[in-house]
């Protein structure tokens, strides 16, 4: 149990602790992220097809995605709703035209191509094909060094963070909805507690959430976690339009971890520069707590 938290938490703790800060490090830091999430994705196909009884798998796959990812979406939007009442946020921001939905959805769904092109190479059963869990092991500490490299070279300050409320209240009400969706999920499905509060703290986060998933749970539940929050990217890209111009908070919360990279030019361009520092604090807050509490719910 403690070698696995160990095994997710050194790397990111060794990562963190190394003041990098250099445009070209952190540009290269990136780079490499971009190549081992594929990577490491692609080794994630290979092993779901090494499963046995893989038809009902790929369905139990699928039917945990979906009903994980409908209760989460519903606590969040009560809860941010809820969040919108008490604390209404006050903007005079007129929306600009937006990038092309449809071209970033289809950047997103390009990830899931990867897992479909290993889960392809792995049907072949080929014997060397066996080792890519532990070949995923090694790239996943590599990636969770590379990510604590780069949340540090975020340049966000403990001070910047408290300071922004909105931020803040935000990633609490999102935190907080999310584990909520999380345990109605494992109830509906049958799943451990801390499955569904595992599955719950990716936070969009799909590309983190599922390799961390399958080192813990297995390629079933990994898999899932994947689909789970790549759903949630894909409803936030969908609807920041149609939410930002009386349901800010919403559509802010709704992004997740990706509200400080993916989503972050559709929520300047539809909420304007003054949801900026509340989006990437929001980001900030939950890529931090998401392999935190991944490890800690596997644990």
């Amino acid at each position: 149990m403690y070698s696995g938290l160990l095994i997710i938490l050194l790397p990111l703790v060794i990562g963190w602790l190394l003041p990098l800060r250099q445009p070209t490090v952190l540009r290269l830091v990136n780079r490499l992220l971009g190549w081992m999430v594929y990577i490491i994705l692609f080794f994630m196909g290979i092993s779901l097809a090494f499963l046995d009884n893989l038809s009902r798998n790929l369905l139990s796959v699928f039917h945990i995605a979906l009903t994980s990812s409908l209760a989460i979406l519903i606590c969040n939007l009560l809860a941010l709703r809820l969040l919108e009442k008490r604390r209404p946020w006050q903007h005079k921001h007129k929306q600009e035209a937006l990038p092309s939905r449809l071209r970033m959805a289809l950047d997103s769904l390009t990830l899931c191509g990867v897992v479909v092109l290993g889960f392809l190479t792995g049907l072949t059963q080929l014997a060397f094909l066996r080792h890519a869990s532990t070949a995923s092991e090694y790239a996943l500490i590599f990636l969770l060094f590379l990510v604590g490299v780069q949340l540090r070279g975020s340049g966000m300050t403990l001070r910047q963070i408290l300071l922004n409320r909105r931020g803040m209240m935000v990633s609490v009400a999102v935190l907080l909805s999310a584990l909520l969706g999380g345990a109605l999920a494992a109830a509906l499905l049958g799943l451990p507690l801390n499955t569904g509060l595992a599955l719950a703290s990716g936070f969009g986060w799909y590309s983190l959430s599922g390799i961390l998933m399958t080192e813990a749970f297995g390629p079933v539940v990994g898999s899932a976690a994947f689909f789970n929050d790549l759903i949630r990217e894909l409803v936030a890209i969908m609807l920041i339009p149609g939410l930002i111009a009386r349901h800010r908070s919403s559509a802010l919360g709704l992004c997740g971890a990706t509200a400080m990279d993916f989503t972050l030019p559709v929520l300047q361009r539809a909420g304007g520069n003054e949801i900026v520092p509340a989006a990437i604090v929001h980001g900030f807050v939950m890529s931090l707590l998401a392999p935190l509490l991944i490890a800690f719910f596997s644990a």
